[in-house]
């Protein structure tokens, strides 16, 4: 079934599922903010609506990403995104 995630005090929220090959992801929504996330595996993080500003570990800059743009963010690390505008996005776990 699907499991319902919140974060940063209701300002990320998402639904997170498992397929029928185990392969794992999550829709979800943040609110106009910064966020600072961590990984446990690779993630691929798509943008559905909106523009995302994301610093990746070891980046000296921040990019934009706008929708149906997507970044890659490796396992173990932690990454910063800010948003100007609530945005969605899509996440798969690899």
């Amino acid at each position: 079934m699907f499991d319902v995630n919140e974060y940063f005090d209701g300002k990320v929220k998402s639904l997170a599922f498992t397929d029928t090959s185990g392969d794992k992801a999550t829709i979800g929504v943040m609110a106009a903010g910064a966020y600072t996330f961590a990984t446990s595996s690779i993630e691929l993080m798509t943008v559905t609506s909106g523009v995302m500003e994301v610093k990746l570990p070891a980046a000296d800059n921040w990019q934009t990403y706008k929708a149906g743009e997507t970044f890659r963010v490796e396992a173990n690390q932690s990454f910063d995104v800010k948003m100007a505008s609530d945005t969605s996005y899509l996440c798969i776990y690899q």
